[in-house]
């Protein structure tokens, strides 16, 4: 089992951030803030939970109500770099997210538990709240989980593109139509993007003048539509492998946007869940997903299941101890790799004795998310893929800056800064060559380090 891993890039040295919520999470997060450093003001309702956090912690904690506009100015929201509202109601934290914005707070993050907050088919809560980022901690241990099926080397960008863009990774056949040939000169639709490419131990930022050889890996960027329509032009219809067979215990969110990112690949995937209503809301919202009624800690439904046969078994039932147990069960069983949620420190460095493959952390996750947000200019939050080569920044474009002055194609950014998405009015797309950035717009941008602070100078005043 791999041990989590935080971002390795320069974080600002103090911020000043004002957590909402003095529950487990924001305890959580408050204590990680100001063990790095930051000044840290917690607010919450529950004047027991403000003088726990008060005797224990070095950080300011005040009584109130997270929507409430006195509240915000007496915890100082004026000079706050980053709002974090993760109290234990979805539309307070909305609500306060969005106040604390308005208020003057740089940044602002709430954190939501219901789907229906990130679904863009019916509303854009974070758009119409302007609210920097909606975190659900479920939706990204599940991201977390997805990737470690797909490839661990893929690119993350589930969170920075809200969910409308896919990536997809693969190996490019000796004899495809694209072997032996410059990006440039490939037909593939122009809504998908070649991000990276990966030669041996070396990975690079994809650029028109690159040539593909047999055997490199590259990243697909775009629609989940176009990106299966392009791939043939790297495997060159060699014939697929058979379906992956995965396994997911427990129909919760974080196994509901597991399959969900699963479910339109090549997988053959099968759910239990122990609640029959559940069970039939999964089955309409996830058609194509086996859902069976069956609890999945007892071993002899396991077994007549077939988790002793299926090449990935993933536990989240939403209990650590469940979570483990069910592990273990299908670890014996035959199952080929198993993974867990885990949301207790303490169990970190026992589920990999207990022949565990992976485990996934919320906190760890968060941690890497929220720590992503602390920032300066026009950085909104950045990280790194899993190889640590390449940096991936979620930037904010200002009137004035040299980005608005020309066409992507004529800024001086090919092989050292890829623009792989541009969010305008509420909608991500993958850009073209001739676009041209407007104040206003968010993007997302793979950036090589050794160009980093040059291609960022483009982007701010």
């Amino acid at each position: 089992m791999r041990p989590p891993t935080f971002p390795s890039f320069p974080l600002k040295s103090f911020m000043r951030v004002l957590t909402l919520g003095a529950g487990t999470v924001g305890r959580w997060v408050a204590d990680m803030l100001c063990r790095r450093g930051h000044s840290v003001t917690v607010v919450d309702i529950d004047p027991e939970n403000v003088q726990r956090i008060n005797s224990e912690l070095d950080v300011r904690a005040i009584v109130g109500s997270a929507s409430r506009s006195t509240v915000l100015f007496q915890a100082d929201v004026l000079t706050a770099d980053m709002c974090l509202a993760v109290t234990g109601d979805d539309e307070v934290n909305i609500v306060a997210a969005s106040m604390a914005k308005a208020l003057g707070a740089r940044r602002s993050i709430a954190r939501i538990y219901a789907p229906a907050f990130q679904d863009l088919s019916t509303f854009d809560y974070q758009r119409h709240f302007n609210i920097d980022s909606l975190l659900s901690l479920e939706q990204l241990s599940a991201f977390e989980l997805a990737r470690a099926i797909r490839n661990p080397d893929a690119i993350p960008l589930e969170h920075f593109a809200r969910g409308q863009l896919e990536v997809y990774e693969l190996e490019v056949h000796p004899k495809s139509p694209s072997a032996g040939h410059k990006l440039r000169d490939l037909t593939i639709p122009a809504t998908v993007r070649i991000g990276s490419i990966s030669r041996g131990d070396r990975m690079w930022i994809a650029s028109g003048e690159d040539e593909l050889h047999g055997g490199d890996r590259v990243s697909l960027i775009g629609s989940p539509e176009a990106v299966a329509k392009s791939r043939e032009m790297f495997i060159g219809g060699i014939e697929r492998r058979t379906q992956d067979r995965v396994m997911i215990a427990g129909g919760g969110e974080t196994g509901y946007h597991l399959a969900f990112a699963l479910s339109r690949r090549d997988y053959r995937i099968v759910m239990l869940e122990n609640d029959p209503d559940r069970c039939e809301r999964l089955a309409k919202l996830l058609p194509n997903v086996t859902v069976i009624h069956a609890n999945a800690n007892r071993r002899s439904i396991l077994e007549d299941e077939g988790a002793g046969t299926v090449d990935y078994f993933v536990a989240c039932t939403g209990n650590d101890e469940s979570n483990i147990m069910a592990g273990v069960e299908a670890r014996e069983l035959g199952a080929h790799r198993v993974m867990c949620v885990v949301g207790r420190p303490d169990y970190a460095n026992v589920v990999g004795k207990l022949g565990i493959d992976r485990a996934v952390s919320e906190r760890d996750v968060a941690a890497r998310q929220i720590l992503g947000f602390l920032n300066e200019g026009a950085i909104i939050s950045q990280s790194r893929l899993p190889n640590g080569a390449i940096g991936i920044y979620e930037l904010e474009v200002s009137e004035g800056t040299q980005v608005t002055g020309a066409s992507l194609a004529e800024l001086p950014l090919a092989g050292r800064c890829l623009i792989t998405a541009i969010e305008r009015d509420g909608f991500v797309r993958v850009p073209r060559a001739e676009d041209r950035l407007k104040a206003g717009d968010i993007v997302v941008a793979l950036i090589d380090p050794s160009a980093t602070q040059e291609s960022l100078a483009l982007f701010n005043s």
